[in-house]
């Protein structure tokens, strides 16, 4: 074992410039993979790619582990050499803590259904939380620092260097004298450029980690923000009932995070209108005045997506779905219950068994206000026992099937069956 730790730890200047450059690729690409699932824009250019993307960026993870167990190898030398160097063990402690901390909090949320919401929210805090602080540090940790191995010149350990010249004297006796090397200027060229990555990665980052920090930190703020900038313009807004208002459930915990595939539509009463049709006995429309006048009911819930994040203790008022299929007569030849959101590009289903859940609601309200655009309104799905992607937004219809239908992100790679794990 000896043996082979001497060999690993062979070259070790410049495995350690291989693992720096490694280091950085690799930061690089999880850094772009992360940005691309988390913001809406690129989640409507992508569509079905997202999937291909959120795979890249799993694997990336992955693939950072090996760098790090590398680096252990080489850790007992390094450190030896950086005994007189506080600052730089300080460094090689943050880093390996970033890395380490991204690792695991990925792979919690990559084994989401097996670990169950309650840690996979807090894994993706501690992820979002290690991207924003420590994405800026190890970028420049790794650029600035590799640029700096590579040049002999400027390496953490020094040999001495001197300047060796031949003087010849009157008699033609040949003296050999040396010199000391010149000073390096205070300010070089090296300084300025990392000084200049620096502070561009905390005007363009630092920003947005501040509004991310004060989102993480806070409840219920997010929602109005997004209601006061609301697309639809439905008239009138609903009446809740007085368990809506205030809501039985306290308001709201959590922040929700607008996911899309499409641009988000907007919707007026002359555009609008929901309807049940297919296999029952009875087909029904309503408009908006219409659909405000049917009995709703009210529940508290969680809703949980499956990319790791949840908001607790919801509040929602709505039609039960059940109630839908009963008024409207499903036929013996129905097995499916088929659901078409208003982009006219997202569906889902669920099997007629499942559709008559108790907890199933059409919601048109949460926590006593209406459900802006950006989060499915003004009627949205709700299933309490599944991940959020089959609560389809813009819901404005119910279509009851005899064959089966597989979803829009369940044709790119998602569950079927997106069951909540057993508390």
């Amino acid at each position: 074992m000896g043996r082979w730790i001497a060999a690993v730890q062979k070259g070790f200047g410049k495995k350690l410039i291989r693992l720096h450059a490694w280091n950085a690729w690799l930061v690089a690409l999880l850094a772009v993979t992360g940005l691309v699932l988390v913001g809406g824009f690129w989640r409507e250019i992508l569509g079905e790619v997202r999937v291909w993307v959120r795979w890249l960026h799993i694997i990336g993870g992955l693939a950072l582990l090996v760098p790090v167990v590398y680096y252990l190898f080489l850790a007992a030398k390094h450190w030896k050499r950086l005994s007189d160097k506080p600052g730089q063990k300080f460094n090689v402690i943050v880093v390996m803590v970033l890395l380490v901390g991204w690792i695991i909090s990925g792979i919690l949320l990559w084994l989401l259904r097996q670990v169950g919401p309650a840690v996979a929210n807090s894994a993706l805090f501690v992820h979002d939380l290690l991207t924003w602080v420590g994405l800026p540090y190890i970028i420049y940790h790794s650029l600035t620092r590799t640029a700096w191995l590579k040049d002999p010149k400027k390496r953490t350990i020094k040999q001495p260097v001197t300047v060796e010249k031949t003087i010849t004297d009157k008699s033609g006796t040949v003296v050999a004298a040396s010199s000391p090397t010149a000073p390096s200027p205070f300010y070089t060229r090296r300084t300025f450029l990392r000084s200049a990555i620096g502070v561009g990665l905390a005007v363009s980052i630092g920003p947005t980690f501040v509004r991310w920090l004060g989102s993480s930190l806070t409840s219920g703020g997010t929602w109005e923000q997004v209601a006061a900038s609301n697309g639809n313009k439905m008239i009138p807004d609903p009446t809740p009932l007085k368990s809506s208002a205030p809501p039985i459930g306290g308001g709201a915990q959590g922040e929700f995070r607008v996911y899309t595939v499409t641009p988000i539509p907007n919707f007026d009463n002359s555009n609008w209108d929901f309807k049940i049709d297919g296999l029952v006995d009875k087909p029904q429309t309503w408009n908006w005045e219409q659909f405000l006048k049917l009995k709703r009911d009210v529940q508290v819930s969680d809703f949980h997506c499956v990319t790791g994040w949840s908001v607790y203790k919801n509040t929602w008022e709505g039609i039960p779905l059940s109630d839908f299929l009963k008024a409207a007569g499903v036929q013996s030849s129905a097995t499916m219950v088929k659901f078409y959101s208003g982009d006219n590009v997202y569906t889902d289903s669920l099997t007629l068994d499942q559709a008559q859940m108790k907890d199933i609601i059409v919601a048109v309200l949460h926590d006593g206000n209406i459900i802006p655009a950006d989060l499915g309104g003004p009627v949205r799905l709700v299933i309490p026992q599944m991940y959020a992607y089959k609560s389809v937004k813009w819901l404005n219809r119910i279509e009851l099937i005899a064959e089966d239908h597989v979803g829009y992100w369940e044709q790119r790679g998602y569950d079927k069956d997106a069951w909540l794990p057993k508390a």
